[in-house]
């Protein structure tokens, strides 16, 4: 839940009790001492109905998941307000003689704090059930960062193995340019020992042909 939601959910309660004490004791008073407490109880439902156009501001500005839970409390408050300013004006009304203003103050007063007391008991169950949500939703929270986090790790391992692949393929290539060069040495050197041989027999077969001239011409004298 909002911090600020909460901020002025407090106020609004504290005010709501505040209230109901005045009216209640609206209702022992005269002449100019009534018509001061109920100059205070005006005022106060007007800071209420401030209070409650402030969280219904911050509530629909949050995520729809916890925007809906205080929307519903709000309706809550809404209506207690609504019976505040109903009682204002039975306090305020000189229709009715004493007797039957005492006793529909008392009627109505005891149907307000009946329906507070409801709404306060409907408030708190739906305060705790929202507890849960939102701790059910850091939950959610923690358990994306934790994966977000292992995804990282993960990424950083995959472009590791992609530079030791990068490297190994680097000197993979060193070592084809190498045996290569190599081939081309002993290519090289096959060709030198080929010419070798053939010159080598070819000075073999000089020399037979000589000695055999030599025994030829000595024989023959």
């Amino acid at each position: 839940m909002s911090q600020v939601f909460e901020g002025y959910e407090r106020q609004y309660c504290e005010l709501s009790a505040n209230l109901s004490k005045k009216c209640t004791s609206a209702n022992a008073l005269d002449g100019e001492q009534k018509k001061q407490k109920l100059s205070e109880i005006k005022s106060g439902v007007e800071d209420a109905e401030t209070l409650i156009k402030k969280m219904d501001l911050e509530a629909r500005s949050l995520p729809p998941n916890v925007k809906s839970s205080l929307l519903v409390k709000l309706r809550e408050y809404k209506s207690d307000l609504n019976n505040f300013k109903s009682e204002v004006k039975r306090i305020t009304s000189g229709n009715l003689n004493a007797t039957a203003r005492d006793e529909l103050l008392e009627a109505g007063m005891a149907d307000t704090l009946t329906a507070s007391a409801d709404q306060r008991s409907r408030l708190m169950m739906s305060t705790d059930r929202l507890g849960r949500s939102t701790d059910r939703i850091k939950d959610s929270r923690r358990t994306m960062l934790e994966t977000e986090e292992l995804g990282v790790s993960i990424l950083q391992d995959l472009h590791g193995q992609r530079q030791s692949l990068l490297r190994a393929h680097e000197t993979l290539h060193g070592v084809d340019d190498n045996v290569g060069k190599s081939k081309k040495i002993l290519t090289a050197m096959t060709r030198r020992m080929n010419r070798n041989k053939w010159t080598i027999g070819a000075i073999i077969t000089v020399l037979v042909l000589a000695i055999i001239m030599i025994l030829y011409f000595k024989l023959t004298r």
